[in-house]
């Protein structure tokens, strides 16, 4: 590998640091450890471990595709999509425990899917391990997704009363 190479690596990695940065910031507290949780809620405890080797494989699938084709062409354009997913991926923290709004990180949400299966699409065509990196992230945001759903169902009246009171 060159000097390039280990500087991209590093600004991929610091890209999905800063994705990150929004789940660090906006933590889950109170509010959330007191919402009804459906019986196949995982602990809380699995949620770092998991998003930690999702976001690794995330760095080193946009890496791939940076190496493949650099910012130039279809690469190019794969690589936009991922940066707003990334973008995508930091909003969904704000919106679900930063403002509480887990009806807003729905469907916000929905657009994060849309966005991680069009990077996978597209990275695809340039790099398949770059795209299969990806697939274990998909299924994950889908499992979010209808987690996000059922607690928005299951607390819409504590909810609102949150808010009302904000």
């Amino acid at each position: 590998m060159t000097d390039s190479d280990y500087l991209a690596l590093a600004a991929f990695a610091l890209a999905n640091v800063a994705a990150a940065s929004s789940g660090a910031i906006c933590r889950p507290g109170q509010w959330y450890a007191d919402l009804v949780k459906p019986r196949w809620c995982p602990p809380d405890r699995l949620f770092g471990p998991a998003w930690l080797v999702l976001y690794t494989m995330i760095t080193l699938a946009g890496w791939r595709v940076w190496r493949a084709g650099g910012l130039e062409g279809d690469a190019g354009v794969a690589l936009g999509v991922y940066g707003v997913h990334l973008v995508l991926n930091c909003a969904w923290s704000v919106l679900f425990f930063g403002l509480r709004r887990p009806d807003l990180a729905f469907i916000e949400l929905v657009l994060f899917w849309v966005s991680i299966a069009a990077t996978i699409f597209l990275f695809h065509a340039i790099d398949p391990i770059a795209a299969y990196l990806l697939v274990p992230y998909l299924v994950w945001v889908t499992f979010a997704g209808a987690l996000n759903l059922s607690l928005w169902q299951l607390n819409k009246v504590v909810l609102s009363r949150v808010r009302a009171h904000k």
